[in-house]
């Protein structure tokens, strides 16, 4: 471990401050490299698990709203514009990560149909097989299925 710094494993807080204090003074021999890197990846990793499940959230809602049409409501109406508005913040601070909404797209889909089943107590088959919304719909504030 490098000298002078707090143990990774002690108080996670605190090497996070000592780590910013020596890579700010230009420390680098003291940096405690292997877990800032892994810290560093985590929070990348972190930020495609809540795109992934923020968009699964958004799909079951989009579903809900076109098929269970006659329980829509200011709840799903404002859950669908969250999950809108953080899910193009994520993108618009890193935008490298764009590519990755489309790649996890059918898969969230998949478990968006799945939970949609459930809480509308409707046969999964009653909802398409394939997402039946672009992008740039599931994305856009003014786009509601009907």
């Amino acid at each position: 471990m490098p000298r002078n710094s707090v143990a990774y494993d002690d108080d996670f807080f605190a090497w996070t401050q000592e780590q910013a204090r020596l890579l700010r003074a230009g420390e680098h021999a003291d940096l405690d490299a292997e877990n800032l890197a892994e810290e560093i990846e985590s929070v990348g990793n972190s930020n495609r698990r809540e795109i992934r499940n923020r968009l699964t959230v958004l799909l079951v809602h989009l579903l809900k709203w076109r098929f269970q049409s006659r329980r829509r409501g200011a709840s799903w109406s404002a859950t669908i514009l969250e999950q809108r508005l953080q899910i193009n913040s994520i993108m618009e601070d890193s935008p490298s990560l764009r590519p990755f909404f489309a790649e996890v797209l059918p898969s969230s889909y998949k478990h968006a149909r799945d939970i949609a089943a459930r809480e509308t107590r409707m046969q999964a088959d009653t909802f398409p097989p394939a997402c039946p919304y672009t992008p740039e719909q599931i994305l856009s504030e003014d786009f509601l299925p009907e």
